[in-house]
C-alpha cells in the first residue's frame, strides 16, 4: 500500500470507531492488507476496538505488542489505562496514565484521570499537580496543544512549523516560545533554544516553567555558571521546592562543585528519604568526585527503596569494578521477569545483568541480556546506518586539498585545545587522564561546541540551499576566524588555567575538516582500538544519550568502517594534523606512548603522566573507576569470551584499510 492508501484506510477506521461500529472497524482492521501488519496507528486502534468490545485481555496483549514497538506511544499508555479501569485494576491504570503523560505530556484525558485516581487514594499533593496540568492544557491555545502532540511523537518538523506559525500571529507567546525552543534542543539546535528562553524569561520573569527550562538549555549548552545563577535565583524564590533544590544541585555539580551538589541532595533526602530519583543523582555526584564506597552505597539505597528503579542496578554496573552477589543477581531476574517495570527501567536491568553475568563468566547469559537491552533501546531510536555512512562520505568529499590550501591563513591562531577522538570505548578516556596528569594540560569533559557549530553550519547551509559540509566551501577567512575564537570563549570555562586543555567529545573526528578550518594550530589524537574489542565494548555500554550506533551489531560494525575510512580521508588531506595512537600500544609501551603523545603536543615529559591513576580529578565518563587504577591487559580480547555471537559484528566489519 502507498503512503496515501495506508491513511485513507486508517481515516476510514477511525470514522467507523466514531461512529461506534466497532465490530466493521475491528474485522476491517483484522482483513488489512499484510503491509499493514504491525502497523502502529493499526496496532492502537484495533486495541480501542477491543475495548469497547469488552474484550479487554485482546486490548491489552495488542497494547503490549504496540508498547513493545513503540516504547513511547503516550496514547497506548492512556488506552491502557482506560482499560485497566474497565476491569478495576486502577493502580496498573494509575501507572499507566503517569506514562501516557509522561511520554506525551497533551494528554488531556490522562491528566483528568490521574486527578481522579490520586485522589481517590489519599494522594492530594500529586493530585493537585495533576490538577494544575490539566487547568494549564485547559487554558493552552488549541495550535499549541497540537505543537506538544506532534514533539512527543516525532513529528519535530511539522510541530515547528505549527509553532512558527502561531508566533507569527502572537508574538512572543511565552509557551510557544518554550516549544519552538523544545523544539530546537531535540534538533540540536541549542544556540536558537537558549535565546528563545532567554528572551522568554524575560517577557514573563514569574513563569517558572520558562526559568527551569532556560536552566536546562543552558545545562545543554554548557554554560554551566550561568546555570548555576539561573538555578540559585529559582531557588531563592522557593527554598524548600524539590525540583528546584535537584535543579541547583546538578547544575552545581556540573561547575565542578562536588561537595556543593552533595550537600544539596543531602538535604533534599531529609525531607524524602529514599527517594530513588535523588539517591541515584547523589551517587553520580559520588562516582564522578571520586568517593566510590559513598557512591555504591547510595546507588544500593535507590535500589533498595524503589527495586524498580532500574537506573540504580545500572548504575552499580557502569561503576565497572562493582560485582554483583549471587543474591543480587537472583533478586535481579526476579525483578526483570515481573511486567511491573517501565520500558526504560527494563532497559537499565537488562544492561546490569549482561554485566553481572558477564562478571561470573556465564556469557550465554550475559550476551542474552546485553542483546535484550540493546534491542530494547534501539526501538527508541531512529538511527539510519545508510544515512551516517552518507554524511560522512560528504565529508571526504567536500574536505578536499583545495578547501584546506584556500584557507591556509584562516581560523583562530590559538593553539589552546588538544582533541581527543574516535569511537567510545577506544581508550579516550585513558588518554585523556594521562594527559589531565601534565601541569600544562587541563582535562574538561565531552565538550559539544564542534557539533553544536556543525548543527548551525548545516541550518545555515540549508538556508543558501546547500548544507553541512557543503557550506565549508563558502565560509569567509572572518567567519572562520570567528568560529574559532567563539570556541575557545565558550569552553573557557571548563579550563583552570593550564595553557592547554583536553576536548574529549569522540563524535568529534566527523568534523576534523571543521577544526582544521577554525583552529588551524589545535592538536588532534585518534584514539583507536581493535575493531572487535573496540565494538563490542561499545555494545555493552549503555549511552546517557547519542551513540545510537551502538545498539546493533550490523550498525557498530558499519560505523567503525566508515570511521576508519573517513580518519584514512583525513589522513590524506591533512597529513601529520592527527596522531593516531592504538589502545594496546598503550597497554603494551605506557611511557613510550605517553612520550609520543607529549611530543605531538609540544610538551616536556613529566613523571606524573605515567603514574595518571595517581593523579586526583573529576572523572565523567563510564571509564572512571576503571582510569583511577593502573592499566591493565584483562579487557583487551574480552570479545573473544562472545565470539559464538558475534557473527553480525564481523560480518559488518568485513575487511577495511587500517
Amino acid at each position: 500500500m502507498q503512503p496515501s492508501e495506508v491513511e485513507a484506510f486508517l481515516k476510514s477506521i477511525q470514522e467507523r470507531i466514531v461512529a461506534g461500529q466497532y465490530e466493521h472497524a475491528l474485522a476491517a482492521l483484522q482483513q488489512r492488507d499484510p503491509e499493514l501488519s504491525g502497523d502502529p496507528e493499526a496496532l492502537y486502534m484495533e486495541a480501542v476496538c477491543y475495548r469497547y468490545l469488552k474484550r479487554f485481555d485482546d486490548a491489552l496483549a495488542t497494547l503490549a505488542e504496540l508498547q513493545s514497538q513503540v516504547p513511547e506511544h503516550g496514547r497506548a499508555y492512556q488506552e491502557e489505562g482506560h482499560t485497566c479501569l474497565a476491569v478495576n485494576d486502577k493502580d496498573r491504570a494509575l501507572r499507566a496514565f503517569r506514562l501516557a503523560t509522561r511520554f506525551n505530556p497533551a494528554l488531556f484525558a490522562s491528566w483528568k484521570a490521574q486527578v481522579q485516581l490520586l485522589s481517590e487514594q489519599g494522594m492530594q499533593e500529586e493530585a493537585n499537580l495533576a490538577q494544575a496540568q490539566l487547568t494549564f492544557l485547559q487554558n493552552l491555545p488549541k495550535p499549541l496543544l497540537g505543537v506538544r502532540d506532534l514533539i512527543s511523537q516525532g513529528k519535530l518538523l511539522k510541530a515547528e512549523d505549527l509553532c512558527r506559525a502561531f508566533l507569527k500571529k502572537v508574538p512572543h507567546h511565552v509557551e510557544a516560545m518554550r516549544l519552538l525552543a523544545d523544539i530546537g534542543v531535540r534538533l540540536g539546535v541549542l544556540d536558537d533554544a537558549e535565546f528563545l528562553l532567554e528572551s522568554a524569561v524575560e517577557f514573563q520573569p514569574d513563569n517558572l516553567g520558562a526559568r527551569v527550562d532556560y536552566v536546562q538549555a543552558l545545562r545543554k549548552r554548557q554554560r554551566f555558571d550561568k546555570a548555576v545563577e539561573q538555578s540559585k535565583a529559582l531557588l531563592e524564590r522557593a527554598p524548600d521546592n524539590p525540583q528546584f533544590q535537584s535543579l541547583f544541585a546538578i547544575s552545581s555539580m556540573q561547575t565542578g562543585d562536588y561537595s556543593g551538589a552533595i550537600s544539596q541532595f543531602d538535604r533534599i533526602l531529609e525531607k524524602r528519604p529514599g527517594d530513588p530519583v535523588t539517591l541515584t543523582s547523589r551517587g553520580h555526584a559520588l562516582k564522578t568526585h571520586g568517593d566510590y564506597d559513598e557512591a555504591v552505597n547510595s546507588f544500593q539505597h535507590a535500589r533498595d527503596s524503589e527495586p524498580l528503579h532500574g537506573e540504580a542496578y545500572y548504575a552499580l554496573a557502569n561503576l565497572k569494578v562493582y560485582r554483583f552477589s549471587d543474591q543480587e543477581i537472583e533478586s535481579m531476574l526476579a525483578v526483570e521477569a515481573g511486567t511491573e517495570l517501565t520500558f526504560n527501567d527494563r532497559i537499565y536491568l537488562d544492561f546490569a545483568l549482561g554485566k553481572a553475568f558477564e562478571d561470573g563468566g556465564d556469557y550465554s547469559h550475559s550476551f542474552e541480556f546485553y542483546s535484550k537491552g540493546n534491542d530494547l533501546k534501539k526501538r527508541q531510536c531512529r538511527y539510519e546506518a545508510a544515512q551516517v555512512t552518507e554524511e560522512m562520505a560528504a565529508q571526504a568529499r567536500v574536505c578536499e586539498p583545495d578547501l584546506f590550501e584556500k584557507n591556509a591563513a584562516s581560523g583562530c591562531a590559538e593553539p589552546d585545545p588538544i582533541f581527543i577522538v574516535g569511537l567510545p570505548r577506544a581508550g579516550s578516556t585513558l588518554l585523556e587522564q594521562i594527559l589531565a596528569s601534565h601541569s600544562q594540560v587541563d582535562g574538561t569533559m565531552e565538550l559539544p561546541n564542534v557539533i553544536s557549530l556543525a548543527h548551525r553550519l548545516r541550518r545555515l547551509g540549508q538556508q543558501g540551499g546547500g548544507g553541512y559540509p557543503d557550506v565549508l566551501a563558502e565560509l569567509t577567512h572572518e567567519q572562520l576566524a570567528a568560529f574559532g575564537q567563539e570556541y575557545i570563549e565558550d569552553t573557557r570555562i571548563h579550563r583552570q588555567g593550564a595553557p592547554y586543555f583536553i576536548d574529549k567529545m569522540p563524535n568529534n573526528f566527523r568534523h576534523i575538516g571543521l577544526i582544521k578550518l577554525i583552529l588551524p594550530n589545535a592538536k588532534i589524537i585518534d584514539a583507536r582500538r581493535e575493531p572487535m574489542s573496540c565494538c563490542f565494548s561499545g555494545f555493552k555500554q549503555l549511552f546517557a544519550e547519542g551513540q545510537e550506533f551502538s545498539y546493533s551489531l550490523e550498525d557498530i560494525g558499519t560505523y567503525y568502517k566508515d570511521y576508519v575510512q573517513l580518519m584514512n580521508h583525513w589522513d590524506k588531506v591533512l597529513p601529520g594534523y592527527v596522531l593516531r595512537v592504538h589502545h594496546e600500544d598503550v597497554v603494551a609501551d605506557l611511557e613510550g606512548q605517553v612520550r609520543r603523545m607529549l611530543d605531538f603536543c609540544d610538551l616536556p615529559f613529566e613523571e606524573s603522566c605515567v603514574h595518571y591513576y595517581e593523579t586526583d580529578r573529576d572523572v565523567r565518563t563510564p571509564s572512571s573507576e576503571q582510569v583511577r587504577q593502573p592499566i591493565f591487559t584483562d579487557a583487551l580480547e574480552q570479545w573473544k569470551n562472545y565470539e559464538p555471537w558475534l557473527g553480525p559484528l564481523k560480518e559488518a566489519l568485513g575487511e577495511f584499510p587500517e
